[in-house]
């Protein structure tokens, strides 16, 4: 019982963690003061939606679900069509409607579980609802080592379409060259649109798709000066080059940050974890004074009150050491 107690302590206190920080990277990626101005900007220099709503997509839609009653249905739910953009951009190959199986099930089986422990409601819902954003979590952070990924290739691809346009190549053509040429996961992205000018799609609109896939303000930069020069003209090759520089030295400040605040995220954790080593080591020296914590009604309270103090130290501490680039 012990044992289960101090892995249950240790993955409860993980799972919050990652919890809190997934909604955060989710917010700022999505409804974050620059994330609104670049994709307002997009927006309008592809054309604004008047027109796009009034035509008709000749694409492939994806499917929510295997069944075509649940899919039709979870197309008219708002917020599947979030989740699918997360799933579109974390590139796994779930379903809108397995990801709420799995969320539902984890949820469900939280509840089972929290019935034999003796804490309190808001403690069990707590708990349960920290089992049902498991998928979340996973998703979030799939997405986050994605998007590090296409990060890192981003500086090598404008290069590679500045070299390509100085050649002669059309900027179409360059597109099928970049996802043929260079790895994944990028390559499959530009690949996407291409393909999607292929069938007929403008090439403001599979921009604009391509920066929707990929939240990263490293390839909206790079999609506005696409924009931007066949709007206004200009040498794109040499503004992809500055663009590229500029990605480059970005990563290195990134990396440099990540050195510098690395004794401070080194102390958050050291500090987040120190409690449970100290309950541990407690068990093993004198277990009968330390289990008056969980036997007795005022040591469980004070467990969840520690607990949750821990929580806000963490989060203190990571709003300390989190610089953003």
């Amino acid at each position: 019982m012990d044992a289960i107690f101090y892995g249950f302590s240790i993955l409860l206190f993980a799972a919050v963690i990652l919890l809190v920080e997934g909604a955060y990277i989710w917010w700022n990626n999505t409804h974050g003061g620059e994330a609104r101005r670049i994709a307002r900007r997009l927006h309008l220099m592809s054309g604004g939606a008047e027109g796009a709503a009034a035509q008709m997509s000749i694409l492939k839609q994806r499917r929510y679900s295997k069944s075509d009653a649940l899919d039709a249905l979870l197309h008219k739910v708002k917020a599947a069509h979030a989740i699918d953009r997360l799933l579109l951009q974390a590139g796994v190959t779930w379903t809108v409607a397995q990801f709420l199986f799995w969320s539902g099930a984890l949820m469900m089986l939280g509840l089972v579980l929290v019935q034999a422990w003796a804490a309190p409601l808001l403690a069990r819902c707590v708990i349960a609802g920290v089992l049902a954003a498991i998928p979340c979590f996973l998703l979030l952070r799939a997405r986050k080592m994605r998007m590090q990924k296409v990060e890192e290739q981003l500086p090598e691809a404008s290069d590679f379409i500045a070299r390509a346009l100085r050649s002669g190549h059309s900027f179409t053509n360059v597109l099928q060259m970049v996802g043929a040429e260079l790895p994944e996961p990028l390559a499959g992205e530009f690949r996407t649109a291409h393909q999607e000018i292929n069938y007929g799609v403008p090439l403001n609109e599979a921009l604009h798709n391509l920066a929707d896939r990929i939240p990263l303000t490293d390839l909206r930069y790079l999609v506005i000066a696409v924009l931007i020069q066949r709007e206004s003209g200009g040498n794109l090759a040499e503004i992809l080059g500055n663009i590229s520089h500029i990605i480059r030295e970005r990563l290195k400040l990134i990396a440099q940050v990540r050195v510098l605040s690395a004794e401070g995220r080194m102390s958050a954790l050291v500090l987040g974890l120190l409690p449970f080593a100290v309950i541990v080591v407690m068990s093993v020296l004198n277990p009968r004074y330390i289990s008056t914590l969980w036997t007795d009604p005022m040591g469980i309270q004070l467990l969840w009150y520690g607990a949750g103090m821990i929580f806000v130290g963490v989060l203190w501490l990571r709003r300390l050491i989190h610089i953003r680039v």
